[in-house]
């Protein structure tokens, strides 16, 4: 019964922690349909601007919110260190909910609309730092691959659901300012359930041991476990201790300097570079543009229905690759698939765009044949999208540092999917209008690009706990004893530094 109940109690945790990237990709999926609405750009002045300028507005629109996540990656750091994950969760659903206000209010200008973009930005990149880092620190080694995707997950739940309510008012309510009001209100939703759920969980026990709150860590660790004594219990917060006693002894206060030891500094190149890899495969772009890209395609007036459906492929593959294949393959494998799988549609979608140019004002009669074909490539691709590179790049940064690094290191990995992200919102619309089928081809490169970068950069992490990452990443001995003689003053510390090799990478 224990086992059973900890095992309830660990997915509960994480799911309820999950309710912030459920919102984060709610205003992913709400966006671009709401930019589409009449009745927002009425109300907000810009109905008769021309297409370039309409352009400008939804890049800003949507780009502005990644700013303010870039910040607010940072700014949640320190919050996180010292009052713990499970309380700045809870400060990051109350800044979200302030930002959802704030653009739900008919202000008739835009200013006070990209100000609740930036608040409520702070509150998604706080909770993107988080999500990962908490359900790293509780979930048992044993599925923390299948859990830590439930943020891929909630994430699919949240785009598919986002699709449907912008089609459903856009089909079942009157032109008006409660079309755009209620598709942006509904936000307020997941953050108020994430609040919740922070409220009824308890805190990460690897932070409270590592702030020396022993006895609060235990309960924490035996609550989520069951609440039954037994030897794995008592193994894991061991193990648990150990790791956090050995870091303490190789230096008591973390400094920046610590990040540019070899082992570490690796560490945190694959924290960015990994986030630069998921946004070069394409799927920002199709998320935050859907409605857009697929009247390029051929949907015509059928693409904010056809939208819908691109969000249901979204939750069924990243559900299967939870499911059936995340634990038994690894992590390695389902990145170089995934990005072969992904250039490879997106290379037919180039074709078919290049020889068969679709009319994006097409008729009610609906999509043509070649538009068709395209919008089922674009599935495929979405589907590829979430057996792989959709889940595993936050899961892969949850993973992958130690407790004393691993603040600074979700910090910086998802500051920089913020960055990049950011980077992509403002490319895409315009080069939907400007370069078309050649966007494809553009991602179809990238991708096919990232198979290289997969092979020779990442390394497997799975069946490995938390303390055991060092191990795996290389130099634990040397960089100990580097650390550890800068502690003591040594003067001999820089030459050791400078004779410490770069940790090989391994390619099996």
């Amino acid at each position: 019964m224990g086992k059973r109940l900890g095992l309830l109690r660990a997915v509960y945790l994480v799911c309820a922690s999950c309710m912030g990237s459920f919102a984060f990709a709610f205003d992913t999926g709400v966006i671009s349909g709401v930019l589409a609405l009449e009745s927002f750009e009425d109300d907000f002045g810009y109905a008769h601007d021309t297409d370039a300028q309409k352009t400008t507005i939804n890049s800003n629109a949507v780009s502005i919110l990644q700013g303010g996540a870039f910040f607010g990656c940072f700014l949640i750091s320190p919050i996180a260190a010292k009052l713990g994950r499970r309380t700045g969760l809870i400060i990051a659903s109350l800044i979200f909910s302030v930002g959802t206000i704030l653009q739900v209010i008919n202000s008739h200008t835009l200013g006070t609309f990209y100000a609740g973009r930036v608040v409520a930005g702070l509150g998604i990149g706080a909770a993107t730092v988080l999500i990962p880092m908490y359900a790293a620190e509780m979930s048992p080694k044993e599925i923390r691959g299948r859990l830590g995707a439930c943020f891929q997950l909630f994430f699919a739940l949240g785009v598919m659901v986002a699709y449907w309510v912008t089609y459903a008012v856009s089909k079942d309510q009157a032109v008006g300012k409660s079309q755009w009001q209620t598709a942006l209100g509904l936000q307020l939703l997941p953050s108020s359930l994430l609040l919740f759920g922070m409220l009824t969980v308890k805190e990460s026990a690897r932070w409270l041991a590592s702030k020396g709150k022993i006895d609060k860590a235990r309960e924490s660790l035996k609550w989520v476990r069951g609440g039954e004594e037994t030897p794995e219990l008592q193994e894991e917060f061991d193990e648990i201790l150990a790791g956090i006693e050995e870091e303490a002894r190789i230096k008591e206060s973390f400094t920046l300097r610590e990040i540019f030891l070899p082992a570490n500094r690796y560490r945190f190149f694959i924290a960015i570079t990994i986030q630069l890899c998921a946004q070069l495969t394409g799927n920002t772009s199709l998320a935050y543009y859907a409605t857009q890209i697929f009247g390029a395609v051929g949907a015509g007036t059928a693409s904010k229905f056809v939208t819908g459906f691109f969000g249901l492929v979204k939750v069924v593959g990243v559900s299967i690759f939870q499911l059936f294949v995340l634990d038994r393959v690894g992590r390695r494998v389902p990145f170089m698939v995934g990005a072969f799988a992904m250039g490879s549609f997106m290379l037919i979608v180039a074709c078919i765009l290049a020889t068969h140019p679709t009319n994006s004002n097409a008729t009610p009669s609906g999509p043509t044949s070649s538009g068709i074909a395209c919008i089922l490539m674009v599935y495929a691709e979405a589907f590829s999208y979430n057996m792989s590179w959709g889940p595993l790049p936050w899961l892969y940064n949850g993973e992958i540092f130690s407790s004393r690094t691993r603040e600074a290191g979700l910090a910086v990995g998802a500051a920089s999917q913020w960055l990049f992200n950011f980077m992509m919102s403002q490319v895409t619309p315009h080069a939907i209008n400007s370069i078309h089928w050649r966007m494809f081809l553009m991602f179809a490169i990238f991708n096919y690009a990232i198979i290289v970068y997969s092979w020779f950069v990442l390394k497997e992490t799975s069946q490995h706990s938390l303390e055991e990452m060092q191990d795996v990443f290389g130099g634990t001995n040397r960089t100990e004893k580097i650390v550890e003689q800068d502690h003591r003053g040594s003067k001999d510390t820089q030459e050791q530094h400078n004779e410490y090799t770069e940790p090989k990478v391994e390619t099996t």
